[in-house]
C-alpha cells in the first residue's frame, strides 16, 4: 500500500512540475517556470530545514550534546539528498528488487532480519540487501502493514519472519531496525517465549523513549511514539532487566525526527553516537553496517564483508 501511495505522490509531483513549466514558459515567464519546478521538486528540503530548526531548539540541553551549526547544515544537506532516493525511488519503485534470500545452503549460517520504520517499507534496506545477497547471508526484509496501525499489531509479522529465518538457518537471527521498527522488535522481543530467539538487535534512530516530533502525530503508532508515552512506559515495564544487553543503539545529535537525541539510547545497551547524521541518512552510514558485519563475522558460517 505504501509503495503505491508513494508512487502516486512522486509521479503526481513530476506531472505537476512539468505542467507548471510548460504553462509558465508559454505564458512568457521562464523564470517562474524554473522557480516553480524547483519548489515542487525540492520543496522537501524546506520542510527538512524546519525540522532541523526545531531540533536545534528542543535538543539544546540534551545529554548527547548540542549539535554545531556546521553539523546541522551538513546533516540537512545529506538528508535532503537521501530523502528523494528513499521516498521517491527505492520505496515506491524498487522495494521488491531484492527478494528475501533463504537458500538451501543457509542451514547453519546466521540470518538477518531487516525492519523499517514509520512511513517506510523494505525498499529502505536495498543497499543492505544487495550487500547481504552478495555475501550469501540469509535475510528477510519485512514490510510493516498497516502503515498507520498499532505497533503491537506488527508482532505477528515479525514472528513469521523470525520463524522463517529460524527454519532456514537453524539459528536465532540478527536484527537491524530503523526508527519505529526498533519499537516493534522490542514489543515482539518482550512477549513470552521470545527473549532468547534473537541473537542481537541493532537499532538506528529508534525513539526508545519517544520523540518530541510525535506530538504532531495523529495515527495510532505515531501517538505511541510520543515522549515517554504510556505505551512506551508499559513496554519498558514488560522487558527483562537484561534485555538491553542484546541491543546496539545508534543515536545522533542531528537526528531531525527522533529528538532530543538521547531518547534513541536504551538502558543497558551498547549506545553509539552518530554525530552530524540525520534520521534517514543514518541507514546509509557505514557504522551500523560495520556493527552487523562484526556480528556476522563471529557467527557460524561466513560473515559479511566490511565496506
Amino acid at each position: 500500500m505504501l509503495a503505491r501511495l508513494q508512487q502516486a505522490i512522486t509521479l503526481g509531483a513530476l506531472v505537476l512540475a512539468l505542467a507548471w513549466a510548460v504553462w509558465a514558459w508559454r505564458a512568457g515567464h521562464p523564470a517562474w517556470a524554473v522557480v516553480g519546478v524547483v519548489l515542487l521538486l525540492c520543496g522537501h528540503a524546506l520542510v527538512l530545514g524546519l525540522e532541523f530548526v526545531l531540533l536545534a531548539r528542543v535538543a539544546a540541553g540534551d545529554a548527547a550534546g548540542r549539535a554545531e551549526a556546521g553539523q546541522l547544515l551538513r546533516a540537512w544537506a545529506g538528508e535532503s539528498l537521501a530523502a528523494p532516493r528513499v521516498f521517491c525511488w527505492r520505496q515506491p519503485f524498487r522495494s521488491r528488487c531484492w527478494p528475501d534470500h533463504l537458500p538451501a545452503e543457509a542451514r547453519g549460517r546466521r540470518g538477518v532480519l531487516l525492519v523499517h520504520g514509520f512511513l517506510c517499507n523494505r525498499g529502505l534496506w536495498n543497499r543492505w540487501m544487495a550487500r547481504l545477497r552478495a555475501d550469501g547471508v540469509p535475510f528477510v526484509g519485512l514490510d510493516l502493514e498497516p502503515v498507520f496501525g498499532d505497533i503491537e499489531d506488527y508482532a505477528p509479522l515479525i514472528e513469521r519472519a523470525v520463524r522463517r529465518l529460524e527454519q532456514a538457518t537453524g539459528l536465532s537471527p540478527l536484527v537491524v531496525a530503523h526508527s519505529m521498527g526498533g519499537l516493534a522488535v522490542r514489543h515482539w522481543h518482550a512477549l513470552p517465549g521470545n527473549a532468547a530467539r534473537l541473537e542481537h538487535v541493532v537499532t538506528i534512530g529508534t525513539p526508545h523513549h519517544g520523540t518530541w516530533m510525535a506530538r504532531f502525530a495523529l495515527s495510532r503508532n505515531g501517538c505511541q511514539m510520543r515522549l515517554r508515552s504510556p505505551w512506551l512506559k508499559a513496554l519498558a515495564a514488560r522487558e527483562p532487566a537484561s534485555q538491553g544487553s542484546r541491543y546496539t543503539c545508534y543515536y545522533g545529535n542531528c537526528d531531525n525526527i527522533v529528538f532530543p537525541p538521547s531518547t534513541a539510547a536504551l538502558p543497558g545497551a551498547d549506545n553509539r553516537h552518530l554525530a552530524g547524521v540525520a534520521h534517514v541518512h543514518m541507514v546509509e552510514r557505514f557504522e551500523p553496517w560495520e556493527a552487523l558485519a562484526a556480528r556476522l563475522a563471529a557467527a557460524p558460517g561466513a560473515g559479511a564483508r566490511r565496506t
